[in-house]
């Protein structure tokens, strides 16, 4: 059998399939392995001559383009690691950084002729037959495959993707020996990976060959327009289905800058700031909202349209979190937020990262220590990178574990951040990130959500004012948040069957501890009162008072009442 053979017989990554594969023909991947190590060794063996030599400076530019060479030569792996470090200016010097850009787009083309012969034996028809117009070269090559553009006879603009040949056989040998090096390296590792470290190839791995599927891109191109249906900042291609199959992948052209391109982006007319936002706020709302999320977000898959939109493409690595998972990040933002370092302990282990017999006691006070930052004044100063690299230092000393399923989180919130810092910076992610959660819980547009938000206000069975204050201060620094909307959806949650346990817990917060809290209430009217001009509170009474019915009344009644006595009694 065949590297190929085992890789078109399953589509699916299989590890036992391509272990039991490679553990016959151990010298495929010795040759692998040696050519690996060998390039790696040309390459640093170079640093270390210019260390020497002294000459560092002299041949700075000569070895970032020897790197760039090395992951180019090594093929599909490799360039994906450079691609993910080319957006890391934080992590990368400036002139690796510019050669490592390069492996985003402007990787070496295969021949035009095996290209032309890839679309007419996927598509079962000639060139002409499809196309009024097709690029004789490719516009842009990946690491997965080339992109050419044309034109079909209908009218249409369109993108023609077609992957590299030969590809499924290097990426399973790859994956085969990342694993085997996993399995070796994982006593040695001080970071708590352990059993860990192969789920996480595994995991990569899988995503790997959903994005070699180009019939599955396409179907989460679908998936994520959906999604993005109703944001009118956010523009996904259409898919041609007609012109697309396994290796080929035909979808609307897109006009727009690289998100890197800030001279083309400021000419247009466009902010980069406000770009920057509609990248972390959509990525908020993947990873927050829609479960469905972007694992790739480099800045060769994202552009600035001359619209203002943001625009996505290549949906072949996507991850898909449950609902529990998506609740329990935004939990760990709000307990993050009100700095309450036990709770957080506890999302942790809920997310898989402590598991469930670990004593957390002693991890809060090193929470504590690590996180505390990032809710002080000095907010600016607190970035996802800290974050990452202070949480490594963590754990060599307590038991933290990267579960599979986030690696590809964290692959995406550090390489957005890193695209935002591409364009400034200064760019601090906490500082959308904070109103963008603060703002959805307060406008709770879903059940799951309302839920969250009794969770924060209540703790202990206690209303908790501060909390409900940091909400509403955080959500107030988003320029586009609206308090008038939010306390209308409020009221009319308050008035609803839904909302019978939040007017009862309400009655008790106004009038707990035996006094009526009038200086809270006054705080939080502070707040808010230069958002709640007269007419607009007029409006909103009046809508919500003919949305509520006679049997709404009702139930309002007792718990008014009850206030009321309260109140004449302190």
């Amino acid at each position: 059998m065949s590297p190929q053979t085992l890789t078109t017989k399953n589509r699916r990554y299989d590890p036992k399939e391509i272990a039991d594969y490679y553990r016959y023909r151990p010298w495929l991947a010795w040759a692998r392995a040696i050519k690996i190590i060998w390039n790696f060794a040309i390459f640093i063996i170079g640093l270390k001559w210019d260390e020497w030599q002294d000459r560092v400076e002299d041949n700075r530019l000569k070895r970032a383009t020897q790197l760039r060479e090395v992951l180019t030569c090594l093929g599909p792996t490799f360039i994906k690691v450079g691609q993910a470090l080319s957006t890391r200016p934080d992590l990368i010097r400036k002139d690796f950084l510019e050669e490592l850009v390069k492996l985003q787009d402007q990787l070496p083309p295969f021949d035009n002729a095996i290209a032309y012969r890839i679309i007419e034996t996927e598509l079962d028809r000639s060139i002409d037959e499809i196309f009024s117009e097709l690029s004789p070269k490719p516009v842009a090559a990946a690491s997965l495959g080339q992109v050419y553009r044309g034109r079909l006879y209908s009218g249409e603009e369109v993108a023609v993707k077609v992957q590299r040949p030969n590809l499924r056989p290097v990426i399973t040998l790859d994956l085969y020996l990342m694993r085997w090096a996993a399995n070796w390296l994982s006593p040695w590792l001080p970071l708590n990976l352990g059993h860990d470290l192969t789920l996480i190839v595994d995991e990569f791995g899988t995503k790997l060959f959903e994005e070699i599927d180009y019939l599955n891109e396409g179907r989460n191109a679908e998936k994520f327009a959906t999604n993005f249906r109703n944001d009118p900042q956010v523009k996904v291609p259409a898919i041609y289905w007609r012109y697309t199959a396994n290796r080929v992948l035909t979808l609307e052209w897109l006009n727009g800058y690289k998100l890197t391109d800030t001279t083309s982006i400021r000419k247009a007319g466009l902010d980069p700031e406000a770009i920057i936002e509609i990248g972390v706020t959509s990525g908020l709302q993947q990873l927050l909202e829609h479960g469905f999320f972007h694992a790739d977000p480099h800045p060769g898959n994202l552009f600035a349209m001359p619209d203002g939109r943001m625009g996505y493409i290549d949906f072949g690595m996507m991850d898909q979190l449950d609902e529990t998972t998506k609740e329990t990040l935004v939990d760990a933002v709000v307990h993050l937020v009100n700095q309450e370092y036990s709770d957080l302990a506890e999302d942790y282990v809920k997310l898989g990262f402590l598991t469930a017999d670990t004593d957390i006691a002693p991890i809060v006070p090193a929470l504590e220590m690590l996180l505390g930052n990032a809710i002080s004044q000095n907010v600016g100063d607190f970035n996802f990178k800290t974050i990452t690299d202070q949480f490594s230092e963590l754990m060599y000393d307590y038991p933290f574990r990267v579960p599979a399923k986030f690696a590809l989180i964290i692959r995406s919130l550090v390489t957005q951040e890193g695209i935002a810092l591409s364009l400034n910076r200064n760019f601090k992610i906490v500082e959308v990130a904070y109103p963008y959660v603060a703002r959805r819980l307060l406008t709770g547009e879903s059940p799951q959500l309302r839920r969250r938000l009794l969770n924060v206000l209540f703790k202990d069975g206690k209303f908790q004012w501060q909390r409900l204050e940091n909400l509403i201060a955080i959500a107030r620094t988003d320029s586009s948040f609206d308090v008038l909307p939010t306390a209308k959806l409020g009221l009319q949650y308050l008035l609803s069957e839904e909302g019978k346990f939040l007017r009862r817990q309400l009655v008790v917060a106004l009038t707990e501890d035996d006094r009526l809290h009038t200086e809270e209430v006054q705080r939080l009217w502070d707040l808010v009162k230069d958002d709640l001009k007269p007419n607009r509170l007029l409006d909103v009474a009046i809508g919500v008072l003919s949305d509520l019915s006679r049997e709404g009344a009702a139930a309002i009644l007792p718990q008014a009442t009850s206030f009321f006595s309260l109140g004449k009694g302190q």
